[in-house]
Order: C-alpha cells, then sequence, then structure tokens
C-alpha cells in the first residue's frame, strides 16, 4: 500500500460523521492530494453528496474517486485504491459492529466525531475499544460545538485525562455545513473566507500530520 487509509467511525448516531467524512476528502483533496472515499453505509448518505456533486461540478466533481462497499468487502476496495491514491476515506455507519469493523482493522488512521456532551463521550466508548483492541490510532474531533461553550473545553480534558488524542481543531455546530452538503458541495466552495472553512483545513492539516506519523 502506498498511501493512507482513513476511517471515520462513531457508534453514536447524529454525531456529524458522514459531513466531517466529505469535509475531510475535499480538504485532503485541495491541499493537492489524490483522495478516493468509500462510503460503506447502507443509508448511502456519503454516495448520495456525491451525486450531486458531480451533478452541480461535472469534470471538477473528479477530485475525489468514489466507490460503495459493504462491511466485508471495504478491505479489499481499500487496498485496491489505496495503490493509487494517497488517501483513502471511508465512512461508516452508525450502530453496528459488522459494518464499521472491517474498515477499522483497514485503517491506517481512525477518526471520531464527538458531540461534547458527556452522553456523548459515554457512548463513543465501544467505538473506542474496538479501535483499541485492533492496535490502530485513532484521533477524537470534537463536531458540532457551539463556541464559548464551557462544556466543550470539559469535554476534550475529558477524553485526553483517558487516554485519547483530541484534535486541537473543533468544528463548530455551523449551518453553512449541512447547507453544503445539501448542494453536493462543502464549506470550502460555498464559503471559501469563511470560519468554517478555516476549522475543516486546520483539521485537514492536522490530520496530515497524524498520517505521517
Amino acid at each position: 500500500m502506498s498511501g493512507t487509509i482513513i476511517t471515520l467511525a462513531q457508534q453514536k448516531g447524529g454525531s456529524g460523521k458522514t459531513t466531517v467524512a466529505a469535509h475531510l476528502a475535499v480538504a485532503l483533496a485541495r491541499g493537492g492530494q489524490s483522495v478516493a472515499v468509500i462510503d460503506v453505509d447502507p443509508q448511502g448518505s456519503l454516495g448520495q453528496w456525491f451525486e450531486r456533486r458531480e451533478d452541480r461540478l461535472g469534470d471538477d466533481a473528479i477530485d475525489l474517486a468514489f466507490r460503495t462497499a459493504s462491511g466485508w468487502g471495504v478491505r479489499r476496495e481499500a487496498r485496491h485504491l489505496v495503490r493509487d491514491h494517497d488517501a483513502v476515506v471511508i465512512d461508516t455507519p452508525p450502530k453496528t459492529d459488522t459494518e464499521m469493523r472491517p474498515a477499522i482493522e483497514i485503517a491506517n488512521l481512525v477518526v471520531v466525531p464527538l458531540q461534547p456532551t458527556p452522553v456523548d463521550l459515554w457512548a463513543t466508548d465501544p467505538t473506542l475499544q474496538m479501535i483499541a483492541k485492533e492496535g490502530n490510532p485513532a484521533l477524537l474531533v470534537l463536531n458540532r460545538v457551539v463556541r464559548r461553550a464551557l462544556l466543550s473545553g470539559e469535554m476534550a480534558a475529558a477524553a485526553r485525562g483517558l487516554g485519547y488524542q483530541v484534535a486541537d481543531t473543533q468544528i463548530g455546530n455551523r449551518v453553512a455545513f449541512p447547507a453544503s452538503m445539501g448542494t453536493g458541495r462543502t464549506v470550502m466552495e460555498t464559503e471559501p473566507r469563511g470560519v468554517a472553512t478555516e476549522e475543516v483545513t486546520a483539521l485537514a492539516r492536522e490530520v496530515g500530520r497524524a498520517m505521517r506519523r
């Protein structure tokens, strides 16, 4: 394998995992990397986003290669794609071990989006245990963060206190994210000079550093 496989994993629903996956993939591509994305979620939300992206952007949408795969088939698909791409980003479904586990097994880095509440941190523990069992590095990303909320800082400290690596970059709870996804784009295309774009770009840099490690 020549590239890096990045799996987005979170068994708790509502974490914004697909949105983070799409934005991370586009940010890496805009940074000069060749990127492929794989949708493992039977709901196909990432695939629907990609189809809208193709319809809207046409040839410009070829900044990403796109595939779908079942849980057991994702290992083969990822191994194939990573030979020709710098990064392969895998979006997994919530609430199911069987679909998520193979994508975690094949990953070089597992990114775990997490809303900054105690309930979400507790609910993330089964996902983190699964990652730890495979021995893969994990990066927790606080997502849908309300700025100036003391709780966000407390949750980051609590996660670090449990021994987890937490990204310095936090993704804000901004309407711009779902609005851009609904049109097959990202905030980097709809609001290129906005704060949301700054956040995603910073997260991509952090993930890039983790990939190099």
